[in-house]
């Protein structure tokens, strides 16, 4: 898995152009002629007292929930939209710098840019990602739809004239899509994905043991115990996290079948908005995705049994890939690399 160390080996690959993938979760930097070259959770830790950045990316998740009061670490994203443009620009610059900028004491390149939206944001949130990556050093910005990306990252056939569905799940949002002929046919979003089932895990122990979990520990629950349908062989594991009566440490025993439980709502929530795009698919196009299925992709697809309970719900095969945390930047790299250069793309998107 490529990580942000990886960044140092292209540390002078100059002016490229470059194809991000700004996740709720995680942010991925694709080097055109180089593939992946950083992936990093997108946290920024904030010295409270001055306003700035402290560390971002993996050094700042290492701090989530071991900060003193005048450190605030924070995601500058949620449900896939900027909320904090201040954070979200600083984090941003730091990780083009880091895959393209040469080193310290370097002056950074100003690349051009491809990076992913989702499907169902706002004019208002749209512009915001295009002044981000603007203010970050990009010198132009080519903005593309995280389902399309998906769907040319996991190696679909977009330009045929017949129906592929993808699912994109990612730390914020569910993206569903029908893409066709190089367009997007039907599609809904869900603020659901992988976030939401780190919450719904800390709100059931909260509930059924009295016990405050971080997120990070919920994180590692789901990793662990999470799955969307029985498993033929169900276990236990042991959990530690706060007595909320006493406010001592306290551990405690859950099981999958417990887990699977407390992400019961989440994982409904995203087969439903599946199910709703299925069902404002034109007819002709439904009859190809019976027999070329649903593709799966994203963080959240990896949650054990989650095809097959999709495939049970909808009666549809349904597809994974083998890098589904990496397909959308992926297909932002390989959209951004059919072009002669994103130059001929940021004019044609400013003509349009």
């Amino acid at each position: 898995m490529a990580t942000g160390r990886l960044s140092n080996v292209f540390g002078s690959v100059g002016t490229k152009d470059v194809a991000v993938d700004l996740g709720t979760a995680n942010t991925v930097v694709y080097v055109a002629g180089h593939g992946i070259v950083l992936m990093e959770p997108s946290v920024v830790a904030m010295n409270t007292d001055t306003g700035r950045p402290i560390a971002l990316g993996v050094e700042a998740k290492r701090m989530m929930g071991r900060t003193p009061a005048n450190i605030n670490v924070i995601r500058p994203l949620a449900n896939g939209v900027i909320t904090d443009f201040d954070a979200c620009e600083k984090m941003l610059r730091y990780f083009i710098e880091k895959a393209v900028g040469g080193g310290r004491g370097r002056k950074m390149s100003r690349p051009r840019m491809v990076i992913c939206i989702p499907s169902g944001i706002s004019g208002v949130e749209h512009r915001a990602v295009r002044d981000a990556a603007e203010y970050a050093g990009a010198r132009e910005v080519v903005i593309i739809e995280e389902p399309m990306a998906a769907a040319i990252g996991a190696g679909l056939p977009v330009h045929d004239p017949t129906g592929n569905m993808i699912l994109d799940i990612g730390g914020g949002t569910s993206e569903v899509a029908v893409i066709s002929l190089g367009g997007i046919v039907a599609s809904h979003s869900a603020k659901v994905g992988g976030d939401e089932m780190d919450n719904s895990i800390v709100a059931y122990a909260k509930k059924e043991y009295g016990l405050a979990l971080g997120l990070r520990t919920a994180e590692e629950i789901k990793i662990r115990l999470g799955s969307a349908c029985r498993l033929e062989e169900e276990f236990e594991a042991e959990i530690r996290g706060r007595d909320l009566d006493s406010g001592l440490p306290k551990t405690i025993v859950t099981t999958t079948e417990e887990i699977r439980e407390a992400l019961s709502e989440p994982v409904s929530t995203i087969i439903d908005t599946v199910k709703l795009t299925l069902d404002q698919t034109p007819p002709e196009l439904a009859g190809d995705l019976m027999d070329r299925g649903i593709t799966i992709v994203g963080g959240g697809s990896q949650l054990t049994g989650l095809d097959h309970r999709l495939s049970v719900e909808t009666g549809m095969p349904v597809r994974t890939v083998p890098n589904p945390m990496h397909a959308v930047v992926i297909g932002s790299g390989h959209y951004l690399e059919a072009h002669e250069s994103v130059r001929s793309l940021y004019a044609a998107h400013k003509a349009g």
